[in-house]
């Protein structure tokens, strides 16, 4: 069961405080996702996370089949970092984690770390270079671009 990492960077137009406040608000998830994945928040959602947090939603990640989520906010550390762990959901492991630096220009860094571990052992990982690993950068780049059109400017990114 290998652990898979993905990596992403976009420098967003806005500075620290604005990009904290719109990332840190779980009410902006369904902005930033893919209609294509149908997703739905689970409850009320307070507008900013919180360590022990816990986030229930319904997704359609792979092929229409509706999946729960719960994702914990583990970590928080404003304005800088906050770290969400699936709970219940598609993976065997979630584990991703949101940095926020600003830049001297005004603008900020907002960098991704995820590491995951896909289920069903050797099955899993057959699948991943051909279906979950697209499926994931499709979904940061849609990210990206709602990101961009969120706060104005140009798409700014780079992906280490």
């Amino acid at each position: 069961m290998p652990v898979h990492i993905l990596r992403r960077t976009q420098i967003v137009p806005a500075r620290l405080e604005a990009c904290w406040d719109f990332f840190s608000d779980p009410r902006n998830l369904t902005r930033i996702t893919p209609p294509a994945l149908d997703f739905r928040v689970c409850g009320e959602q307070p507008p900013r996370v919180y360590a022990g947090m816990m986030l229930t939603y319904r997704v359609r990640p792979l092929l229409g089949v509706p999946v729960t989520w719960v994702t914990e906010i583990t970590h928080v550390e404003a304005p800088h970092r906050f770290v969400d762990e699936q709970r219940i959901g598609p993976y065997a492991i979630w584990h991703h984690e949101h940095f926020f630096t600003a830049l001297d220009d005004g603008r900020t860094e907002v960098r991704d770390l995820v590491h995951y571990v896909l289920p069903f052992g050797v099955l899993g990982d057959l699948v991943h270079p051909w279906l979950v690993a697209p499926q994931l950068e499709r979904i940061f780049a849609f990210r990206e671009k709602a990101v961009t059109e969120h706060f104005g400017g140009h798409p700014l990114s780079a992906t280490p």
